[in-house]
């Protein structure tokens, strides 16, 4: 069940982005040869009547295309130049290769939506729950109604930003600004080290309170303040990979998201249906960034073409991102390798 459900969320990512796209492509009168989910041989294809594009599912669930026309180096003469992306207006081509981040993000935010409706709201507060006996977090006197304000000088926005700080922290003393009774406090934290089964974490001992709301406005409010919530984590993660907070170990290839498929699977069917929003966040996220071979770096180029008053050479922009490629693949085989590793052990 576990494969069932990994093909069918990576596949519903997958194909909610693409479908942007194919949307508007069409939307724009762009001649599409291939419409397909999944990577590598080909298992199932057929035509629809009257409509050029080939719609197929591929191997391997790990991606897929919209194949359009003007998008190669050498133009198809067989393809009349109306027809070729690279003849279409500048918004039609910007609005064509945005699409499928906005439709990912818009999903993303379907799914937060129903989520909350139907298990209610959590309140993003920083409020202190619980402090844990003997623990770091007691050792430093902090106490259940203290509210945190900032970590290592960095103010709170959210209880996600608050624990990712943590995370990121790791086994350094940490130093947290409090109010308690409407003043401010300074607390400095020491995690204690814990080992487990070989594996070595690093314990604070606080929860958070985390009360649930009902109603529809929190949950419609919700689907949109937990996407920007997510996206700011997302930020701050490429900032913390940069400075060499965090390693590349911490990312997830297919070989982790399965893993978290597992997991979720254990914990219910909308623990699943949570993960389908917080992964199609994560690929438009992901596509918006200027990488070379992703939708973010033809966004570049076309916002270079709009700067300059011309399109980039097609072979240097092409050139470009088949560097990109190369260089996504093999970043890819390292992440996955670090995924198997996690999983052996």
């Amino acid at each position: 069940m576990t494969i069932i459900y990994f093909i069918l969320i990576l596949g519903i990512v997958v194909l909610i982005h693409e479908f942007g796209h194919f949307i508007f492509a069409k939307k724009a009168g762009i001649y599409v040869y291939e419409f397909s989910i999944g990577m590598g041989p080909q298992l199932f294809k057929f035509h629809r009547k009257n409509d050029e594009t080939e719609y197929s599912i591929r191997l391997l669930p790990i991606g897929g295309y919209v194949q359009m026309a003007g998008e190669e180096i050498e133009e198809n003469e067989d393809i009349p130049k109306e027809k070729q992306m690279n003849h279409k207006k500048w918004y039609q081509r910007f609005l064509t290769v945005s699409a499928g981040i906005l439709f990912n993000f818009i999903l993303a935010v379907i799914i937060f939506f129903i989520v909350g409706l139907i298990n209610g709201v959590p309140t993003q507060t920083t409020t202190v729950a619980e402090v844990t006996k003997n623990s770091a977090s007691e050792t430093a006197g902090l106490l259940a109604g203290d509210v945190i304000k900032k970590i290592n000088g960095q103010t709170i926005l959210s209880s996600d930003h608050l624990m990712l700080l943590v995370q990121v922290n790791g086994k350094d003393e940490m130093d947290v600004i409090i109010s308690r009774d409407g003043k401010e406090q300074s607390l400095q934290i020491t995690p204690k080290e814990v080992k487990t089964d070989d594996q070595v974490s690093y314990q604070y001992g606080f929860s958070l309170k985390n009360n649930l709301v009902h109603n529809f406005w929190a949950a419609l409010k919700y689907g949109f303040t937990k996407m920007f919530s997510l996206i700011h984590q997302m930020i701050l993660i490429i900032f913390y990979l940069l400075i060499g907070k965090l390693s590349i170990s911490s990312l997830a290839g297919p070989v982790g998201i399965y893993t978290v498929v597992d997991q979720s699977a254990k914990a219910g069917f909308l623990n699943l249906v949570y993960l389908v929003g917080f992964l199609s966040l994560n690929v438009g996220f992901i596509n918006l960034l200027p990488i070379p071979a992703f939708d973010g770096g033809r966004l570049l180029f076309l916002i270079i073409e709009k700067i300059k008053g011309s399109p980039v050479n097609p072979k240097v922009e092409n050139t470009i991102h088949a560097l990109g490629f190369i260089f996504l693949m093999i970043l890819m085989v390292l992440i996955t390798y670090n995924d198997i590793i996690r999983l052996l052990h």
